[in-house]
């Protein structure tokens, strides 16, 4: 799988300066000093920063919606056997990377999955053959380019597709060329950022920053990190907030069936719970925290596991790309057999066709990925003995998977949204941050700012 190389490169050159990575204490507690502090989410921007307080001396409690900790982290154990992620996966970038520095503190076993290592297959089911691959690489190399100078050249912003078919001439290029054009798009962009390409700032949707090195996959899931963080919380778990109310210097937050008072919150929720107005705030937000969840987009990335009785597939490659004739369908495969040892294929559909098929039935969804499967290895490949299939988009508790920056966002919205609300109410999350979004280790980053930005207000 291709990422997007423009701007992320250069952000990524020029070095980040990293917090305390561990969470540790930030100060020592003054006399005096000690907080209240209620979370809201106990996801792992959210457990950081408890977990960050709790060591500086605050009173601490987490309430959690779910009747389970981790968030978008999310660790399915219903194969005994084989635990899966249905959330987060990866480690993005290994090298100087706080979530690698935890996983190797609690020697959480992973495996590196290669963005290189890939087949692609035509519309017709054969592997691309050396002029079509090459044909497909000159065209991805083009994209980026006509991106770069759209970036430098814009007076306003445009949608990415826009960019691509005006800087590509779109309109006179051969059908093949679309076709090829069509499915860059969706894995190299919308599969990555999870908003359509028609959704997508042209001029600011690469303008977070990466760390380098491999990207290393969770062998025995990802909640590995966020259980070994939450050792020691105060969690309450199934409490669904619904009011924040701050009034005579106290905060008050009302869940479905409890009230809890405290000096200071902290809102971990994802962009999209925001987006929904679940929860009111009085008073009233002020404009520009509105404004910035109003214009931020929050993405859509899905999975469809699928679990067999033997290999059928070139095991030695971990990705494996198909040039659907419907754009976006069934476009991007990952194989984790070489790393889990088991035969188990992750289709992933993301923006406009992973938001649409959360309507139909799990069958409905296994029957289609089986029909582009057939497709490229045979009517006589098994059917799956299992599958395991996400919505994120229908989820209430994240109304999608991870944000991204929609035509007219710029990334102050991101330093809008992390903005404390006076000296009381607090955000963190994958959303407000605005060097590392739509990452584990972003999120994380977020609930030791604002742990800080916590402990250093009166």
């Amino acid at each position: 799988m291709s990422y997007s190389t423009n701007r992320r490169r250069l952000l990524s050159a020029a070095g980040i300066l990293l917090p305390n990575l561990l969470g540790g204490a930030q100060s020592a507690l003054a006399a005096g000093a000690k907080k209240r502090v209620v979370v809201i989410g106990a996801g792992i921007s959210g457990i950081a920063a408890a977990k960050t307080l709790v060591a500086s001396g605050h009173d601490v409690v987490v309430l959690e919606a779910r009747t389970r900790i981790g968030g978008r982290i999310a660790t399915s154990s219903f194969w005994a056997d084989t635990p899966v992620d249905l959330g987060a996966s990866w480690i993005h970038g290994q090298q100087g990377n706080p979530i690698t520095t935890i996983a190797k503190s609690i020697r959480a076993p992973m495996a590196t999955t290669v963005s290189d290592s890939q087949l692609i297959y035509g519309e017709n089911g054969k592997v691309l053959d050396a002029a079509a691959a090459s044909r497909l690489e000159t065209l991805r190399t083009a994209i980026e380019k006509t991106i770069s100078s759209a970036q430098n050249n814009l007076r306003a912003d445009v949608s990415l597709r826009a960019a691509i078919e005006t800087g590509m001439r779109w309109s006179q290029r051969p059908v093949a060329d679309q076709v090829a054009m069509r499915y860059l798009i969706n894995s190299d962009y919308e599969q990555e950022y999870g908003g359509g390409s028609t959704a997508i700032s042209a001029m600011w949707f690469d303008s977070d920053s990466e760390f380098p090195g491999d990207d290393l996959l969770f062998l025995t899931g990802y909640k590995a990190v966020s259980d070994s963080l939450a050792k020691g919380l105060t969690i309450q778990l199934g409490e669904i907030v619904r009011r924040i109310k701050v009034t005579g210097g106290v905060v008050y937050v009302n869940t479905q069936s409890k009230t809890f008072a405290a000096d200071k919150v902290l809102v971990t929720l994802p962009l999209g719970v925001l987006k929904s107005g679940a929860i009111e705030f009085l008073p009233v937000l002020p404009t520009a925290k509105i404004n910035a969840i109003s214009r931020l987009g929050m993405g859509v990335l899905n999975k469809c596991i699928l679990r067999f009785g033997r290999t059928f597939w070139a095991e030695r490659y971990d990705w494996l790309g198909y040039m659907p004739s419907i754009p976006g369908r069934w476009a991007e495969w990952i194989s984790l057999s070489r790393q889990v040892g088991k035969p188990i294929l992750v289709g992933f559909n993301a923006a406009d066709f992973g938001r649409e098929i959360e309507q139909w039935t799990d069958n409905q969804i296994v029957s289609s990925a089986m029909e582009t499967l057939r497709r490229i290895y045979g009517p006589g490949i098994p059917s799956p003995v299992g599958h395991q299939i996400t919505r994120w988009a229908s989820d209430p508790f994240a109304y999608g998977a991870y944000s991204y920056l929609p035509v007219g966002a710029t990334p102050k919205l991101r330093a809008d949204l992390a903005s404390n609300v006076g000296q009381t109410i607090f955000f963190a999350g994958e959303a407000t941050h605005r060097q590392y979004p739509a990452t584990v280790h972003g999120a994380y980053l977020s609930g030791i700012r604002a742990a800080g930005e916590i402990q250093s207000s009166p």
